[in-house]
């Protein structure tokens, strides 16, 4: 069964490469919004008019002609229980308003999971694409390839003055948000990273959390996206995101090499004691999780701690989810349950992956 690879392995086949600036920026995201001409948006479609629109968009998934781009699966929503569409959520393959749609939403996935096209999300289409690292523009390639291959087989309401008609305003225009995934503790734990902010959303940019809008930034993790759509072109919503998340990937250097010039005994301490508490904890709730596992991958990023790769990190930063913890011990579990299940995962990772305890 085709989903089966999709919600038993954490690490996707993408995340296990490299990027630029991989140890600040952790990946790069394109999604295009777009919606069906002469069909009611999906919150005002009824059940026949949604499976209308979702057979229309998966039959264009099966033409063949995505398959130039590699091996696609279409996964219907109503073939995964609550469970396994938390872990796709969690790996970030599917967005939590889709997974709450039971009725007739659909993801089509490539095998290493870097496309993702939600059918009957908020949108009926909603194309994303995701590289290691900072590779924005590889990101757009990719989307923009697969957008075309859609737009041949479907007719998007598309209005000359407005560009891509969408169901939130923010989305009209040219429809794309594009987003990288930054991991900030130095710019954190120097108490710069409120200013930085700041001025971000200065320049037509949103900071959100780890699962988009509405989520907290666990982990010293920032999702920096655009917030406009409309009135500028996607090259220049791209540019305009590269050029500050450029600036970004400085003043977090600045402040690593900051810390380990003026206080690096402290810094030191504050890391390898983050990877004993991993190594050792009998119980850790996600946030607390979150927090060490950012210290233990700036550890291994400013090369203190050994022996650990910062895809382990990346790996982990999943498995310790509460979806993906019960999907990996086959058990529902109450929340203390999974804290102690977390506790002992991480145990077991790090001294599996660590030759000499890790530093």
């Amino acid at each position: 069964m085709p989903k089966r690879s999709y919600v038993e392995e954490a690490l996707s086949d993408w995340m296990k490469g490299t990027g630029p600036d991989s140890d600040i920026v952790i990946s790069s995201r394109i999604r295009l919004a777009r919606n069906l001409r002469g069909h009611p948006f999906p919150m005002l479609a009824t059940i026949q008019q949604a499976h209308d629109v979702m057979e229309q968009l998966t039959s264009v998934a099966e033409t063949g002609k995505l398959n130039d781009l590699g091996h696609f699966d279409t996964i219907e929503l109503t073939d995964l229980n609550e469970l396994e569409r938390r872990v796709l959520v969690e790996k970030h393959l599917i967005s939590p308003n889709l997974a709450n749609e039971s009725r007739c939403g659909a993801v089509i996935l490539s095998q290493n999971e870097s496309v993702s096209i939600m059918v009957n999300e908020e949108d009926h289409l909603r194309i994303q694409c995701l590289y290691p690292g900072f590779q924005i523009q590889e990101a757009w390639e990719l989307a923009n390839r697969i957008d075309d291959i859609f737009e041949e087989g479907a007719d998007y309401a598309f209005d000359e003055r407005r560009g891509f008609l969408t169901s939130c305003p923010t989305n009209v225009g040219t429809g794309i948000r594009s987003s990288v995934m930054m991991h900030l503790p130095g710019l954190v734990m120097s108490q710069q990273i409120n200013r930085i902010l700041s001025a971000i959303t200065q320049v037509g940019l949103a900071v959100r959390g780890t699962y988009g809008e509405g989520s907290e930034a666990l982990g010293n993790l920032f999702q920096i996206s655009n917030q406009i759509t409309l009135g500028q072109s996607e090259a220049e919503i791209i540019e305009n995101l590269h050029s500050v998340a450029k600036q970004i990937i400085e003043h977090e250097r600045a402040a690593r090499q900051r810390m380990l010039e003026e206080s690096r005994v402290r810094l030191e301490d504050r890391l390898f004691r983050s990877y004993g508490i991993l190594s050792h904890a009998m119980i850790m709730d996600s946030k607390e999780a979150a927090q060490r596992l950012s210290d233990v991958r700036l550890g291994i990023d400013l090369g203190l701690i050994k022996d650990v790769s910062p895809q382990v990190m990346n790996e982990m930063m999943v498995l310790t989810q509460p979806g993906f913890l019960q999907q990996v011990f086959n058990e529902k579990m109450t929340p203390e349950q999974r804290d102690i299940r977390r506790a002992e995962l991480i145990r077991q990772q790090l001294n599996c992956k660590s030759d000499h305890g890790g530093v």
